[in-house]
């Protein structure tokens, strides 16, 4: 009878083995979902590391491959942009337009930011004849070695206040893509980037940066910006 208990009690433990077991693979599997999510091959090497003789489904000469030139390629972009951008801020301050091109590394790559007339007088297209030795000297960085490979899209951006007594621009709409395809024309036809590397859009006011609640911000929002692409936004772009 005594016996008979102790096998019972035996058995009846068995589950607990099997309930470790998918807790460590449940636990795996976010982890993975995880770590691919950020992109980051540093941390997931980090965390895989932390299972490298551990109990449970992975043991302990386990190990997972990857492409050693992610985190590498990754990093490079990031320096190029940043170089690209240290050169772009010191041409801007030399000009005393340090506050009216703005730049910024965004997860998509770096804007170049000209902000309300710094190209265009108010409700016009045609550049201005200074803003065309502006945009000479950014094509002249673009065109460097460095750079010479990198895709580059021009968007349009205007506020919300309607367009009067244009037959030209009807809309924001028309005036914000003509703008940007003005840009797009004079860096191509004018400065030698080649066509198959850039490309242009108008979105009107629909794409704020700031409310168009004061006089302030809607000049903000009258913008045209010049985004060098980083190599995951590239990759989206029509070959």
């Amino acid at each position: 009878m005594r016996r008979r208990r102790i096998k019972e009690s035996n058995d009846s433990d068995n589950w607990l083995t099997t309930y470790s077991d998918l807790v460590t693979l449940l636990l795996c599997f976010f982890i993975l979902l995880f770590s691919f999510s950020e992109i980051d091959a540093q941390k997931f090497r980090s965390i895989m590391s932390s299972f490298q003789g551990g109990t449970g489904v992975l043991n302990g000469g386990t190990t997972l491959e990857l492409d050693e030139n992610l985190e590498l390629e990754s990093g490079a972009l990031e320096e190029d942009l940043e170089k690209l951008k240290d050169l772009l801020e010191d041409y801007a301050d030399s000009i005393g337009l340090g506050d009216e091109i703005l730049l910024t590394v965004e997860e998509r790559g770096l804007v170049i930011r000209f902000m309300d007339n710094v190209l265009f007088d108010s409700g016009k297209a045609d550049l201005k004849p200074e803003s065309m030795e502006i945009l000479k000297s950014v094509s002249e960085i673009l065109n460097m070695d460095d750079f010479k490979e990198k895709l580059i899209k021009i968007e349009g951006h205007t506020d919300t206040d309607p367009i009067l007594y244009s037959e030209e621009f009807p809309t924001n709409w028309e005036l914000s893509s003509t703008r940007s395809t003005n840009v797009l024309r004079y860096l191509v036809e004018e400065q030698g980037i080649r066509g198959n590397r850039i490309s242009s859009s108008g979105y009107s006011f629909y794409r704020p940066i700031a409310p168009n609640d004061t006089k302030e911000n809607k000049a903000k929002n009258r913008r045209v910006d010049i985004v060098i692409l980083g190599s995951s936004y590239e990759d989206m772009e029509p070959k």
